[in-house]
């Protein structure tokens, strides 16, 4: 029969102190870590470094950087912490040409406005100048007089009234392809149709056309164009049964005379 060693009370304690010192030591060091991490906290929350020291914007085109960090109302003062992006959201979509806002924090110290804008459908030309107007039928002021417009066409003869909010809502509809393919539009009205209107396009092409269902009526001129004869000169005509009409050149001829 094999001897157990007996083990005293007295030959334990010792061990029994020291893992009781190391746990001691263990939850000494969690406190003091715990405390110092909260000190860190809270001088970095009551300092600068917790502000905001960069506002990056994103996609403008037509609304300035500079505009757009003005309504938002962030500055080196806000706290990364307590940016209150509803309301600043709020304030950005308050600008009529802002149809929708992201924000984002970008640690340490940046936050990022990404907006997007209203595309222009149109620019009534009016005593020299031009008057933007959006794709929900808002009209802008003037553009500065050194700023000529090209990414929308000019809409001439106009004024502001229920013919061109009614041209306004057609070229809502029309696709942003085709729209840039209209350079000018000319309010022609006729004794048959008082919402008749010529339209000069990039290619070229005169197109004769009403306000009326204008976005039915002009959604096949690029598969109409690929079968016109680029060498011919005439009229498109897009109504209800699109039809082209060639004019005819007249070739002067010197009748030398004899002498």
């Amino acid at each position: 029969m094999s001897k157990e060693k007996v083990v005293t009370i007295n030959e334990r304690i010792p061990s029994l102190k020291e893992q009781r010192k190391q746990r001691a030591n263990r939850r000494l060091l969690f406190f003091l870590s715990f405390f110092f991490l909260l000190l860190l906290l809270m001088v970095y929350f009551q300092s600068p470094l917790s502000h905001v020291r960069n506002v990056d914007v994103k996609s403008n085109y037509f609304v300035s950087e500079a505009d757009i960090i003005k309504l938002s109302k962030i500055n080196n003062g806000t706290s990364m912490w307590n940016l209150e992006k509803e309301a600043v959201t709020d304030r950005l979509l308050a600008h009529k040409e802002i149809a929708n806002v992201s924000i984002d924090r970008q640690f340490p110290s940046t936050v990022r406005i990404s907006v997007e804008e209203y595309s222009r459908i149109g620019y009534l030309y009016r005593d020299d100048k031009y008057f933007p107007i959006l794709e929900t039928g808002e009209y802008l002021d003037e553009l500065p007089k050194n700023k000529f417009p090209s990414d929308a066409p000019f809409l001439l003869d106009f004024t502001q009234g229920e013919v061109l909010a009614e041209l306004s809502a057609e070229l809502q509809k029309i696709s942003s392809r085709l729209i840039e393919r209209i350079s000018e539009v000319y309010y022609k009205p006729t004794d048959n149709d008082a919402l008749s209107i010529v339209l000069y396009m990039t290619d070229g092409i005169e197109v004769h056309t009403s306000i009326r269902n204008l976005s039915e009526n002009l959604a096949p001129y690029p598969s109409i164009v690929k079968e016109l004869d680029p060498n011919k000169k005439g009229i498109l005509h897009m109504r209800m049964s699109p039809y082209f009409e060639e004019l005819e050149v007249e070739e002067e001829t010197d009748i030398e005379g004899e002498g």
